[in-house]
């Protein structure tokens, strides 16, 4: 395995058009056709300063999915907060859930590229691992939150049922993305009556 790049942050507005560049090329090209060459053209940097900040292309994939991530967990803190009632914050997670497929699927494009290079790659599993870890304890500190307040009345532990909210989202994402034409609304239907019945023990 190829030895680990020392750790440096590129921040700023270069920063995103490395990271916007690299999305958009693996939506158009996949992630094995998209090397550094095209995203330094297309961010109008240079290859060795991705090769200095990311290292390997995987490093630069993974960075990618992590600011995504965290774009959409930060889109969820404030209309979750202000949920009352468990359909409030089923309608926000379905519709955040709906909003990324219809105008931002790159994300998952991006998420599932990783998996499979992570099959291949302990590195990138290590990170994807990671990464999963840290969106699942944050949204589950909003859920033991709005249990608090007593919105929520979960059934099991708030991990657990995050685990399974997320693992739903990507596979209907999945699902959607791959089959367009068909009608999946009877799918998403049941599995908002999942997680309804995970989130309110009444």
């Amino acid at each position: 395995m190829e030895a680990a790049a020392p750790e440096r942050e590129l921040t700023g507005e270069k920063a995103q058009r490395i990271v916007d560049a690299m999305r958009e090329s693996v939506a158009a090209r996949g992630a094995a056709g998209s090397t550094f060459e095209h995203v330094a053209s297309e961010a109008g940097v240079s290859r060795g300063l991705l090769h200095y900040y990311f290292g390997t292309k995987e490093r630069l994939l993974v960075e990618v999915v992590r600011r995504d991530a965290d774009v959409r967990i930060g889109r969820l803190d404030e209309p979750l907060g202000k949920a009352k009632t468990v359909d409030d914050v089923l309608d926000v997670l379905v519709a955040s859930l709906m909003d990324l497929i219809d105008n931002e699927p790159g994300f998952f494009l991006l998420l599932f590229e990783l998996f499979s290079a992570g099959r291949r790659n302990p590195e990138i599993q290590a990170e994807l691992g990671q990464l999963f870890v840290r969106t699942r304890s944050h949204v589950a500190e909003i859920l033991k939150a709005k249990e608090s307040e007593g919105v929520l009345h979960l059934r099991y532990d708030a991990e657990a049922v995050t685990s399974y909210l997320f693992t739903f989202g990507d596979g209907f994402a999945l699902q959607a993305l791959s089959d367009p034409a068909r009608d999946h609304t009877g799918t998403l239907a049941a599995g908002t009556a999942a997680a309804r019945f995970l989130l309110s023990a009444d």
